[in-house]
């Protein structure tokens, strides 16, 4: 079955499918309801008399894949689900998100909100695109159904604390998994070198979505860590050689990156460069420039230009939402770490919204000094 969605009413959002409900209770649990139309339980999540689900999630990404992990062992041991499908998704669909035809029944996990989710976790303080679908979510916020809070540092987090505090299930087995993810996730590491250079099984794993990065990979990522350990599939053949082809080109990265940035007088450290092969970590700033506060800058290759921005994790201050400053150009993420893809067409307008972005996040810091040079 084809993980592509189907283009729904053009570039309009979907008419939202959440259904009507009518209370069901039991004793064991008062927050289950029943669409009285087709016999699916949304507050167990159960599928009956449906066809088999599909479940999206963000990648490349760790936690997106964790969350997979995550979602799949639950739907698939405790609501009756069998996942056909494993799509990776990744922000480049977020312009059309909202008004694709979504396989259903259906998972969306680390990623935007959609109303044909059967069941949906995120933590992206940037997960609702409009209005619409903001209220769509609080329509069924008390259904177990879709969880989200932007406070956590992972969404693997997230449904690791929701399900077993709302739904009553958690699988130890995947402790590890979870603790990995939330430090990758919302980068807490213990020092810079470990985010850039470590070498423990999960960031091996980490390391090798870099360098494969066909959705099939992803996929079969997720399959793997269901059934065996962060050690297990880090000593594999595909991941070994992913992640030491990765770990050479992060070296090379680091080179280049050095000639390519500069250090503001108010602690942003600003860079443009070209990343066409090798990998520029979004730490790299921090490991040129300890005292930065703050990075932005662009990463060049022939996908087009990225541009990032992030605050310094290792120091503590009060950060600007960077999240929701990318996102009037049209990116996303959270607080601390956002980015915004521009396709190569595009790529020739990644200077000036550079130096607006910038200015944005300055214009949000309350203590910054006065500047040096700038972009």
């Amino acid at each position: 079955m084809d993980c592509q969605p189907k283009r729904n009413r053009g570039n309009l959002p979907p008419v939202s499918p959440t259904p009507k409900f009518v209370a069901h209770q039991n004793e064991s649990d008062t927050s289950m309801f029943r669409d009285s139309s087709d016999g699916l339980l949304m507050g167990n999540i159960e599928v009956a008399g449906r066809s088999n689900g599909f479940l999206y999630f963000h990648s490349p990404c760790f936690d997106g894949i964790v969350s997979a992990v995550l979602a799949s062992d639950f739907l698939e041991t405790q609501r009756r689900w069998k996942i056909d499908r494993f799509c990776a998704v990744d922000y480049g669909a977020k312009a059309t998100w909202l008004s694709q035809q979504l396989h259903e029944p259906c998972c969306v996990v680390d990623f935007i909100y959609h109303p044909q989710a059967t069941f949906w976790a995120d933590h992206h303080s940037t997960t609702f695109l409009t209005p619409e679908a903001r209220a769509d979510f609080e329509l069924r916020d008390s259904s177990n159904t879709v969880l989200y809070d932007q406070r956590f540092g992972s969404c693997a987090k997230l449904l690791w604390d929701r399900l077993a505090g709302s739904l009553g299930y958690r699988n130890p087995r995947y402790a590890e998994m979870v603790e990995w993810a939330d430090r990758i996730d919302a980068a807490r590491y213990a020092t810079v070198g470990e985010a850039i250079l470590g070498d423990a099984p999960a960031l091996r794993i980490r390391a090798s979505l870099g360098f494969q990065r066909e959705p099939d990979y992803f996929e079969h990522l997720v399959k793997e860590m269901r059934s065996k350990t962060l050690e297990e599939v880090a000593d594999s053949s595909h991941v070994i050689e992913a992640s030491r082809k990765v770990q050479a080109r992060i070296r090379a990265g680091l080179k280049r990156f050095k000639v390519s940035a500069w250090l503001e007088d108010d602690g942003i450290a600003v860079f443009d460069v070209n990343g066409t092969g090798t990998v520029i970590s979004r730490y790299a700033p921090y490991y040129i420039y300890p005292a930065a506060r703050y990075s932005v800058g662009i990463v060049r290759s022939e996908f087009g230009a990225k541009i990032t921005a992030m605050r310094n994790p290792w120091s503590e201050f009060h950060s600007v939402p960077l999240g929701t400053i990318i996102e009037r150009f049209g990116g996303g993420g959270h607080e601390r770490v956002a980015g915004l893809l521009l396709p190569p067409e595009r790529a020739g307008e990644a200077r000036s919204i550079l130096k607006e972005l910038i200015s944005a996040i300055r214009a949000a810091d309350t203590i910054s000094e006065p500047v040096g040079r700038t972009a």
